[in-house]
């Protein structure tokens, strides 16, 4: 859909293609006037009409004598890259994402957000499997119920009580995913051209998503405690926004976590909005002591959690949840049969409810938090002595987010990089303003080979 005349003309024709493939335009729907989208524009209203009177020419727009110009016949399908206008894809999230899951076994993956294979409790998942074989017939070949395991949403129900939040199995839904879980919320409660507050950086499949759902996409700068709760309550005054959706803890991609004064100033500023607030928690079992939670501190009340255990037991093993108002999860239960006829996998469900259950998990989880100390400290020495400085020290997780030295662009290493087999995460991607140009997320659980250092260099180097 890029313009072939490079010209104003090529502009507006561009601009009314994408509306069309975002729906919303929609077929039969007539277009702005000639006068309205000439300002909107910026140009002369000749301009519109020779853009318009080209779009008639193709059979894109048809024009009615004396009444306008109206949207021909039936819409492109949705094309999520051409919604808006297409980016560098280095620092496309589809593109970044496809690099990481699409990687062959030799490509080293810095850049990609899960731990290695060799990371995760694999013999607890060893021992759920051989028992799962002797398992009911009912659990290996029926659906599962359109809520998920009782016995799981209860295990989850205890560990919520243990950080202080209330919930009990009627609140908790398990979705395929934490993905899904965010896609159920937003066919919930947003209709498409809605507004959505993302933080700035966040993590960059939150956009993916929510062009997926037509939402627009507002950007928070994103503080060292959090968002700007002055630049967050002034966007919800101006975009008047459905939702908020953010990591509380461990944030994606900084690595900070949200300080208690503005965890208060948030939910103050989201109830006197109405914002809902979707809660990421994928992180909390790196921590050691739980931080502040936005859904703790409102009970469940504007804050919807949502969680997945991808990044602690597996994330072959597909299942997510959420935990809300038992009338929205009533809602969401109709939503996920008609999208997916009933909940996660029966058989994923039972893996995640016997590794949870088993006696070695918690030992795996305090292991995998000393381990990955030990590695952002090392981490962060070895990139300090090619210039990059982490933007701060993380209290848990597997995340530094650097800055590059001497004004390199992120996006150019990580071509270079790339020549090397090496999968690099720019900041741009994450940033909604793509005002992180200067940053790289790194994931110092996928580099201890130490090729991956050597490929960085030469590739900052390069762009040196």
């Amino acid at each position: 859909m890029n313009s072939r005349t490079g010209t104003r003309t090529g502009e507006v024709m561009d601009a009314i293609r994408r509306r069309m493939a975002s729906r919303t335009l929609s077929p039969g729907e007539k277009l702005p006037s000639i006068r309205s989208f000439a300002a909107i524009m910026g140009v002369s209203p000749s301009t519109v009409v020779e853009a318009y009177d080209r779009l008639a020419a193709e059979g894109v727009i048809r024009s009615r004598p004396g009444s306008g110009f109206y949207v021909s016949g039936a819409l492109p399908p949705l094309a999520l890259t051409e919604v808006e206008p297409r980016l560098d894809r280095t620092i496309d999230p589809f593109w970044v994402s496809r690099q990481s899951l699409d990687a062959a076994a030799e490509t080293l993956k810095p850049g990609c957000g899960w731990l290695p294979a060799d990371w995760m409790p694999n013999a607890a998942i060893r021992r759920a499997i051989r028992r799962l074989a002797t398992a009911d017939d009912a659990i290996l070949a029926d659906y599962g119920g359109t809520r998920g395991s009782l016995a799981l949403r209860r295990l989850l129900g205890r560990q919520f009580a243990d950080e202080g939040l209330t919930a009990g199995a009627d609140q908790i839904l398990l979705t395929g995913s934490g993905t899904q879980a965010i896609d159920l919320i937003c066919r919930f409660l947003l209709r498409p051209g809605d507004a959505v507050l993302v933080d700035d950086p966040c993590y960059f499949n939150f956009q993916a998503l929510l062009r997926a759902h037509q939402a627009r996409i507002v950007g928070v700068p994103y503080t060292r405690n959090g968002p700007d709760v002055a630049l967050f309550t002034e966007a919800l005054t101006v975009h008047r926004p459905r939702l908020y959706i953010t990591n509380s803890a461990l944030h994606n991609p900084t690595g900070a976590t949200m300080a208690p004064q503005t965890a208060h100033r948030l939910l103050s500023a989201a109830a006197a909005h109405d914002v809902t607030i979707v809660e990421d928690d994928i992180f909390a079992g790196f921590e050691s002591e739980p931080s502040p939670r936005l859904a703790v501190l409102d009970g469940l009340a504007q804050v919807i959690r949502i969680g997945s255990f991808s990044k602690t037991l597996s994330a072959s093993i597909r299942c997510g949840y959420i935990a809300a108002r038992p009338d929205w999860v009533e809602a969401l239960v109709d939503l996920q049969v008609a999208t997916s006829f009933g909940g996660p996998s029966p058989v994923a469900a039972e893996l995640v409810l016997a590794t949870l259950s088993d006696g070695s998990y918690r030992k795996h989880l305090d292991a995998l938090r000393r381990r990955l100390a030990r590695s952002r400290r090392e981490v962060a020495a070895r990139l300090d002595a090619l210039g990059l400085r982490p933007w701060l020290l993380p209290r848990g997780g597997f995340y530094l987010w650097c800055s590059l030295p001497d004004g390199r662009n992120a996006a150019d290493v990580a071509r270079a990089a790339l020549r090397g087999t090496v999968v690099l995460a720019p900041g741009d991607v994450f940033s909604v303003s793509r005002s992180a140009s200067a940053f790289l997320r790194f994931n110092v659980a996928q580099m201890e080979d130490p090729r991956v250092f050597d490929v960085l260099a030469r590739a900052m180097a390069a762009e040196g």
